[in-house]
């Protein structure tokens, strides 16, 4: 069976998105800019899924 390669591309492209959906990514905003998940969440529904918008909007960038 062949496996997907996953490029360097494709990882940079995921990182830059914060997946509002999942816990860890939530937890992982929140620790970094030391807002509560729940603030992360309503960032994410505010602004769209960009890392660097919802850092902006709350105000850790």
């Amino acid at each position: 069976m062949a496996t997907a390669k996953k490029t360097a591309r494709g990882r940079k492209q995921d990182r830059a998105r914060v997946a509002g959906r999942q816990n860890y990514e939530l937890r992982y905003e929140s620790k970094k800019t030391g807002r509560s998940a729940a603030a992360v969440k309503k960032a994410v529904k505010k602004v769209g899924n960009s890392r660097k918008r919802v850092e902006k909007r709350l105000g850790s960038y």
